[in-house]
């Protein structure tokens, strides 16, 4: 294989040693090319350069030793395991092997020699290591030691790292010309950056030197690791934008920017829109009067008013004779949103029509036919409004509300409803999970972005308090007094099973607890597993002031408002991540009274609990609690999305590189006007067969 061949034409199985087995078991880990085996990073590095000595080991260090077998012994403990003893200079240590065979046990017998590696940890007898790597050394040899830092790369079963090391030294070795490996980034914007070249960088990430910064490298700031990091980021930031300029090409309904009906529901409000409202409203209707499909992120804190904001588009669609569909996550919000629409647009001679997967009958073949004939204008639903057997007469606009729970291919499902070969609809996606400007300029390149930053009046700040569950009588007079007072409360159970039975269990149980400790309160119970009419029925005599005290799973967690509620304890509050916690406590305070939410912790709190919670009492900021979410947690997780593969990114890290977004963006454009060609190969070597996401 000599030549300047492009690394990223030469599959695996045409390395030594790679054969179909080991190249299914690579597939896995995405790797079929050498060039896909280069960008397989080390998730971290071992320091085999030395030989430390017994005597000066700590707890926790990771350690090569060099030492004489004294014993090798099973021991037969609550758990068998074979122990061996070795002995150097300095001391005297023991090896432990919980898995281990009879010709194991033969090799470590007492007198030879081995060199071994792992960590050191606290054992029966002092330190010990656990399954150390070893090898038994033949009498007077003399093994050499490592003369750089070894990495370890992430791997899968099957597949060890010796093995991928080989492979990876194999691949290096034809990292011989420029023209094996490409490097896509032009010269004129890496030297706006002063990054090291593509293939200095990864000589330097698999065969750290000696000497290398180990720091830096485990911390990922290592002038080589951010030079790759800058090239995916800007990979995925190309392929975003590519989404968005083919989604453009398409053409969408023209919607008239003066409606006739908006004017009327603006007229019957009994508020005024805020600055905020009023300015995302004129950015959607410019929008739909345009040609192209409208994709705009709508976002908005708990409570800033985002779903009159959509309701003012659906209504510029219907006076244009399109129809409009508005899709939630669950049903509570769905039912919120349906319940909404009906009031404000009943006036107006419009009846929204209602679909879930708990429709059935009658009256779901009634929503059909009138989403088929064209007489039901608007519609809302959950996920049922994208399932076979939906069909629409001219379907104008999507309105998805907390689209990061929606799937790509549901999203994409319902696009395709109002695709009618000559038009696709207008997109309007909502969240009021705040997203970082971090995770917007890179999971989001390919939407426009408003934000409503401005709560409307009469909204209180939410006074939060953290308190121990040793003090949970306390709470429950606090309840008991707020409720005889005219106020009512929530108490969100939360646990860390996503199963909807054993949350309901818990949710039950908590239920029975406080009917006895409460005899005089009327109190209700939301969760997961009740029948969308018996949540329904619970959640109106709740808003209507029926019961004073709701016990929830965190299915109330959007779309719920009840002014009157006041008070709020979330159980076990550590158990969630920090934009959650933030939307449930965005349930109280939706009124002028002074409102409270209370964290109920188990003890003991982690160092990371008491962080998070600290964040949760000093700020009511959405923004701010998202960014630091996204610190702590990482963008999968915030965004919900670490199912679908997006945002999973092989050496990024949106927090530590946020840097790295305005260089990046500079970049994209700059390659987008000068280098086009230089975009496929960019979005391939880093996404390969896993570009499936894209919000269009």
């Amino acid at each position: 294989m000599s030549g300047p061949v492009a690394l990223s034409d030469i599959p695996v199985t045409q390395l030594n040693g790679v054969a179909a087995r080991l190249a299914e078991r690579l597939a896995t880990l995405h790797i079929h090319t050498v060039q896909d085996l280069l960008f397989h990073l080390p998730l971290r590095y071992q320091d085999r350069t030395q030989i430390a000595s017994i005597g000066r080991v700590r707890l926790g260090d990771d350690v090569m030793l060099e030492a004489e077998i004294l014993s090798c012994d099973i021991d037969f403990g609550r758990r068998r395991s074979l122990v061996c003893r070795i002995k150097d200079a300095g001391g005297i240590i023991s090896l432990r092997f919980f898995h281990f065979s009879a010709a194991q046990k033969k090799m470590l017998a007492p007198g030879n020699v081995l060199r071994c590696y792992g960590e050191i940890r606290s054992g029966k007898n002092g330190y010990e290591l656990y399954h150390p790597e070893y090898q038994v050394l033949k009498p007077g040899e003399i093994a050499p030691v490592a003369d750089r830092l070894t990495p370890i790369y992430p791997a899968t079963e099957g597949l060890q790292q010796t093995r991928l090391r080989k492979l990876i030294d194999q691949a290096l070795a034809l990292l011989q010309s420029p023209e094996s490996l490409p490097d896509w980034i032009p010269a004129s914007v890496l030297n706006r950056v002063a990054f090291p070249g593509l293939a200095d960088a990864l000589q330097y990430l698999h065969h750290p030197p000696v000497q290398a910064p180990v720091t830096q490298l485990l911390n990922g700031e290592h002038p080589a690791q951010q030079r790759l990091a800058f090239e995916e980021l800007l990979s995925h930031r190309l392929c975003l934008r590519r989404l968005r300029q083919q989604s453009a090409q398409h053409h969408a309904p023209l919607m008239a920017a003066h409606s006739d009906l908006g004017q009327a529901f603006r007229q019957q409000l009994p508020f005024a829109l805020t600055r905020a409202q009023t300015r995302v409203s004129n950015e959607i209707s410019h929008d739909l009067g345009l040609e192209q499909p409208m994709l705009r992120l709508l976002q908005g804190d708990v409570g800033s008013g985002k779903t009159v904001v959509a309701a003012l588009a659906a209504l510029q669609a219907v006076d244009s004779g399109y129809q409009a569909v508005i899709m939630a996550p669950t049903e509570i919000l769905a039912e919120q949103h349906h319940v909404n629409f009906t009031q404000w647009l009943a006036p107006l001679g419009l009846q929204p029509g209602w679909l879930s997967g708990k429709v059935k009958g009658r009256q779901r073949q009634q929503t059909l036919q009138g989403l088929r004939d064209g007489s039901s204008k608007i519609a809302v639903g959950t996920h049922a409004l994208f399932q076979e057997g939906v069909e629409f007469s001219n379907l104008g606009l999507i309105i998805i509300d907390e689209q990061h729970r929606f799937g790509v291919h549901q999203r994409l499902a319902l696009r395709e409803k109002g695709n009618t070969g000559m038009t696709i609809p207008h997109q309007l996606v909502m969240t009021a999970t705040p997203i970082p400007r971090t995770l917007a300029m890179s999971a989001y390149a390919d939407l426009d972005c408003s934000v409503l930053d401005e709560l409307p009046p009469g909204r209180t700040p939410v006074n939060t308090v953290i308190i121990s569950n040793e003090r949970r009588d306390e709470v429950i007079a606090r309840i008991h007094q707020a409720c005889l007072q005219g106020n009512q409360a929530y108490w969100v159970c939360t646990l860390i099973d996503e199963s909807e039975a054993l949350q309901a269990q818990a949710a039950e149980a908590t239920l029975a607890a406080l009917q006895t400790q409460l005899p005089d309160l009327a109190i209700g119970l939301v969760h997961g597993r009740m029948k969308a009419t018996e949540k329904s029925a619970v959640m109106a005599a709740f808003k209507k002031g029926e019961l004073h005290l709701l016990i929830a799973t965190t299915v109330i967690e959007v779309g719920v408002d009840v002014p009157n509620a006041s008070l709020m304890i979330i159980e076990n509050p550590e158990r969630l991540g920090l934009a959650q916690l933030h939307q449930l406590r965005g349930r109280v305070g939706r009124g002028a009274k002074a409102s409270h939410c209370l964290l109920l912790y188990q003890t003991p709190l982690s160092q990371l609990g008491k962080q998070r919670l600290g964040i949760m009492r000093d700020s009511n900021d959405g923004f701010y609690i998202a960014e630091q979410d996204l610190a702590i947690r990482g963008p999968g997780q915030v965004l919900g999305t670490r199912q679908t593969g997006l945002m999973s990114f092989r050496i990024a890290d949106l927090a530590r590189d946020a840097a790295l977004l305005d260089p990046v963006k500079s970049a994209a454009d700059t390659i987008e006007h000068d280098y086009p060609s230089h975009i496929d190969p960019l979005v391939n070597r880093w996404l390969g067969d896993r570009e499936l996401y894209g919000n269009v």
